[in-house]
């Protein structure tokens, strides 16, 4: 989904969109197989354009959080529940490449339980960390204490820097510019860990 069908579908059809846009939020967390939907934009662009929509900002922030934490719960449950078994289906190998779930486990080892919270912000890594975590059986409480932290964390900047930054005119004029960089920046701190392993090697 780019930033154009984002705005359109937004202006067209204003708190629908947005009702839609919580259930991509869900799914991209909620499901191992689904890491391609585009999370982070789609925040950024929600803020943005939330006066075209006729919503609350607080509203939108508590909504989005809640879909962003019951996913992860979700997709934690599935990797406790069936882990391994789950990772065999067709489904699951079409869209789950072993090295990207390598890269997740090297990020959950790394960072321990506050992975949990940092990789709301990694695209990727943001679904697969919950399934990892359940996979290793992390305690069901401390799962749930970094969750709640990283799903409104993520979900409160996100959408509170495109309600404050899409109102600045370069800003809007670049939304697909902007929307690359804010990947970029996502995947840049693992970028610079793989490049720095490779160094010390």
């Amino acid at each position: 989904m780019t930033a154009d069908l984002i705005s359109t579908a937004i202006g067209q059809y204003g708190a629908i969109a947005y009702l839609l846009f919580f259930f991509l939020i869900l799914i991209e967390t909620g499901l191992v197989f689904m890491p391609f939907l585009p999370g982070d934009s789609l925040l950024f662009m929600s803020g943005a354009l939330l006066a075209q929509a006729n919503l609350s900002l607080s509203l939108v922030i508590c909504a989005f959080s809640l879909a962003a934490i019951v996913g992860d719960f979700v997709n934690y449950s599935l990797g406790r529940r069936y882990g391994a078994r789950l990772l065999k289906t067709r489904l699951a190998r079409r869209f789950v490449k072993p090295n990207a779930l390598a890269r997740t486990e090297t990020f959950f080892a790394k960072y321990g339980n506050s992975a949990i919270s940092l990789g709301r912000f990694v695209p990727i890594v943001r679904t697969m960390i919950p399934f990892t975590a359940g996979m290793g059986k992390m305690a069901r409480a401390n799962f749930i204490c970094y969750n709640v932290l990283g799903g409104i964390c993520w979900v409160t900047i996100g959408i509170l820097a495109g309600h404050f930054f899409g109102k600045v005119p370069v800003v809007r004029a670049h939304f697909e510019l902007l929307m690359v960089a804010i990947v970029l920046v996502s995947v840049l701190p693992l970028a610079i860990a793989k490049f720095t392993k490779r160094g010390r090697a």
